[in-house]
């Protein structure tokens, strides 16, 4: 599969920004690179960048894993069956700077693909939104602006990039954010026009900025 060679060996360090390759019956998790240089190369092949958000600098890693017990690793594959229950993300600073931070992080997970990537016209549905994530604490106690949503590609529309992002206010404030919370899931409630439209357009609005990545299938 030419996405699954594309995306092997793909790890992000600051924009939190998982891509999710998911067939009706099971999903693909491929993830890691040490370089963010790397890290920007696969989304772009993946046209994640520019489909869903711009190019950022790559800072945090994390790690993503389902109360069934499936982790995603590089090349594995986990049902849909399995990912019906919120996630835990965590998110690490490999260079100890944000750990020290009061900094808080926002999580979101988005579809560019609904229903399908040859016909995105619910694109982009908001999967979920996470926020008061700290460095190296767990996303199971943060606070949810909108409640997870699983992955659940309908039959027969093929692959599709489910995206978690991690974001951080650009102006550096370690106050407690008021995001706003979509008004619906499907076009992340902003009005259709004939073009995606998502997560990018509502972080801009929120003041946040993307920083951390992370990509299954």
């Amino acid at each position: 599969m030419a996405f699954k060679a594309a995306f092997r060996g793909l790890l992000f360090a600051f924009n939190l920004l998982t891509a999710i390759n998911a067939l009706p019956t099971e999903q693909q998790v491929l993830h890691t690179s040490t370089h963010h240089l790397d890290v920007i190369s696969e989304l772009e092949k993946a046209e994640i960048i520019p489909t869903v958000i711009d190019t950022f600098i790559p800072r945090l890693t994390l790690n993503i894993s389902w109360p069934s017990n499936e982790t995603a690793h590089l090349g594995n594959t986990i049902s849909p069956d399995d990912t019906q229950d919120k996630p835990n993300i965590t998110l690490y600073d490999p260079s100890d700077l944000a750990s020290s931070s009061s900094i808080t992080y926002t999580v979101t997970l988005t579809d560019p693909d609904a229903p399908s990537r040859d016909d995105p016209e619910w694109s982009e549905m908001c999967h979920w939104i996470a926020t008061n994530v700290k460095v190296s604490s767990s996303a199971l106690s943060v606070d949810e602006i909108m409640e997870y949503k699983p992955p659940g590609p309908p039959p027969k529309t093929g692959k599709h990039r489910y995206v978690f992002i991690a974001f951080a206010p650009a102006n550096g404030t370690s106050d407690e954010l008021h995001l706003s919370k979509p008004e619906d899931r499907q076009h992340w409630g902003y009005e259709y026009d004939g073009r995606r439209v998502g997560v990018r357009k509502w972080a801009a609005e929120n003041g946040l900025v993307p920083v951390g990545s992370f990509a299954l299938t």
